[in-house]
Formats: C-alpha cells, structure tokens, sequence
C-alpha cells in the first residue's frame, strides 16, 4: 500500500485515497486559500500521506486570521 498520493502515482496507482484519520491526527491551518503557507501545509501533508483538507482549516479570505 503506497504511503502517499506521491508514491501512489509513481506506482501507477491513480484513484488512491489517504487512509481515513481522524481530524485530531493532524493540525488545521488559518493560512489564506492560495498563499504560499498554505500550499506549504497541503504538500507537507501529502507527503506525509495525510488527508489534504481538515475540517477547520480556512476556506475564504474573509473568514478572518483570528
């Protein structure tokens, strides 16, 4: 079983899905959409086989930083 999307397409697997984690497993971001933080936190997380998105991370730009 590959360990991350990455490993996934290298091996040709295209419809591969993250194991199911619990949100608490992994930390929310309030990195803005499309910042470079934010797209920092979502490859780390693919690369370390995590669920792209959490529950709690911001969606908008105007749901604040706070």
């Amino acid at each position: 079983m590959p360990q991350s999307v990455l490993d996934a397409i290298k091996s040709g697997k295209w419809d591969y899905e993250p194991e199911e984690r619990c949100s608490s497993d992994f930390a929310s971001t309030r990195a803005m959409p499309g910042s470079f933080e934010k797209v920092s936190v979502l490859s780390d997380r693919v690369s370390r086989g995590l669920p792209l998105w959490h529950p709690l991370d911001r969606r908008a730009y105007d749901e604040g930083s706070d």
